[in-house]
């Protein structure tokens, strides 16, 4: 009777320690996926920040292209404006006949 309540205090004394032991690696599991999240997400935000720089300077330098190239257009539309013949009596006179069509 002594032997079996000996070995029934150690059996139990062994599932104790093995729950301790189940615990504490589950506390290291969680502690080391926390750790990985951590520097993951520090990882993620730091290429994620570089990233929108990097498309944010070539957005300003294409947004800068286009509207260089938009006013070397106009500038040249206004030239070509400046350089046609303008003819005003024959215009005042198409303008009139149509008025009078009305």
């Amino acid at each position: 009777m002594v032997d079996e309540q000996t070995v029934l205090q150690h059996l139990l004394s062994v599932e104790a320690n093995a729950a301790a032991l189940i615990d504490d690696a589950q506390a290291e599991a969680d502690r080391r996926t926390a750790e990985a999240e951590k520097r993951n997400r520090a990882r993620f935000d730091e290429e994620y920040a570089r990233e929108a720089a990097l498309l944010s300077e070539n957005y300003e330098k294409e947004n800068a292209a286009v509207k260089e190239d938009y006013q070397r257009q106009l500038e040249a539309y206004r030239r070509s404006l400046g350089s046609m013949p303008v003819d005003n009596e024959n215009f005042f006179r198409l303008v009139e006949s149509c008025l009078m069509k009305a």
